[in-house]
């Protein structure tokens, strides 16, 4: 399940949704992981662009290797702009055994990271300033790859 939001992310609303939705699916472990806008380099917030067909099949492709391990990933993000202190990142594994969970949440979130077609911006003063510096490029992506 991929939910794709305009601004900040509603962090208990969506944790309490997905808990409600797999209560009796029989997964001993749920572990989520919340990523919060945080001050620093005097930013007012993020800005997210988001390629949606490029998300979509990067994620089905995590739902697959999930599923082999009898696990499921629920993931939402921000598009637009987030501010300082507000959430534009939530994923979580649900799998029987808490091993399963908590390694694949690493797994997972890295590779999101490294991987997602999701383009950041500073928000300085009202306007939106590439985050550079801070951006990973997606493999195979490029002119010359």
């Amino acid at each position: 399940m991929l939910y794709l939001c305009e601004g900040a992310l509603d962090v208990p609303a969506i944790l309490k949704k997905w808990y409600e939705d797999e209560a009796k699916s029989n997964y001993g472990a749920y572990i989520p992981f919340v990523g919060t806008v945080r001050s620093e380099g005097g930013i007012d917030g993020l800005s997210f662009d988001v390629y949606e067909p490029i998300l979509n099949s990067w994620f089905d492709a995590w739902q697959e290797k999930a599923k082999e391990k009898g696990a499921i990933i629920k993931m939402a993000h921000s598009k637009g702009d987030v501010m300082l202190h507000e959430s534009s990142y939530i994923t979580a594994v649900f799998s029987p055994k808490r091993r399963v969970a908590l390694e694949f949440i690493d797994e997972f979130v890295e590779d999101f990271k490294a991987s997602a077609p999701i383009w950041k911006y500073d928000i300085i003063d009202g306007k939106r300033v590439y985050a550079l510096e801070r951006s990973t490029a997606i493999k195979g992506s490029g002119l010359l790859s």
